[in-house]
């Protein structure tokens, strides 16, 4: 039997207001290079910009899949067989751990932006992480599946 290749994928992509907001950083350097004429100006549209996409992307580039035995959130790999129980978090109780619930070995991958989460236990006697905050638009479907992926690995 083989095993699917990604079972979970997904990318935690920055909100379309983001896109929106970078538009207007460029109109912002444009009218600030206005007075040096038509060429700076749009030079300052066109580079504030894509500076200004070029942030938004890096900061909704982070991606949270399952990969064969293995958790990959952000730049962290954890093996499956690590991990315990994991708790869907609906909007309310995502902020309450997030902020004074926190703890602070926690390993959070965290988007505010994403109201939603999974808080999923860490049972490996010798990581001092308590728990995986992974704020993720589908909780349900990524706790099916660390279900399946800890049920393959075992």
């Amino acid at each position: 039997m083989q095993p699917s290749a990604v079972p979970y994928d997904e990318r935690l992509t920055a909100p379309r207001s983001w896109w929106l907001i970078s538009f207007l950083v460029g109109v912002s350097f444009a009218l600030i290079l206005l007075p040096f004429g038509t060429l700076p100006l749009l030079g300052g549209l066109v580079g504030g910009t894509a500076a200004a996409a070029v942030v938004a992307s890096s900061y909704g580039s982070l991606r949270i899949r399952i990969v064969g035995d293995s958790l990959i959130a952000g730049e962290a790999k954890i093996p499956v067989s690590a991990l315990g129980e994991a708790e869907i978090l609906d909007p309310e109780e995502a902020r309450a751990w997030r902020t004074y619930k926190a703890d602070t070995r926690a390993f959070l991958l965290l988007r505010a932006y994403i109201p939603r989460a999974l808080k999923v236990e860490v049972t490996d006697p010798g990581d001092p992480t308590p728990y995986l905050y992974l704020s993720t638009r589908e909780p349900e479907r990524l706790a099916e599946a660390l279900k399946t992926a800890r049920k393959a690995a075992a």
